[in-house]
């Protein structure tokens, strides 16, 4: 039997089992979600502002 197929036909027990979250778990894996969401956006905005000013000084720099 191959290595890469080996337990392959045996069924995923873990994905048959239903999963079982408590509400206080699910809050807060919300707020860390919304928490990483907008870190990243504030990254995004901080890029964009970085990349703007960068190539406003290019502008000016070549007249």
């Amino acid at each position: 039997m191959s290595m890469l197929t080996h337990g392959l036909e045996r069924p995923l027990a873990w994905a048959e089992r239903p999963v079982l979250i408590s509400e206080a778990r699910k809050a807060q894996l919300k707020r860390l979600a919304l928490g990483a969401l907008t870190l990243l956006s504030m990254g995004s905005v901080l890029t964009a502002l970085i990349a703007l000013r960068t190539a406003i000084y290019v502008w000016h720099l070549h007249p």
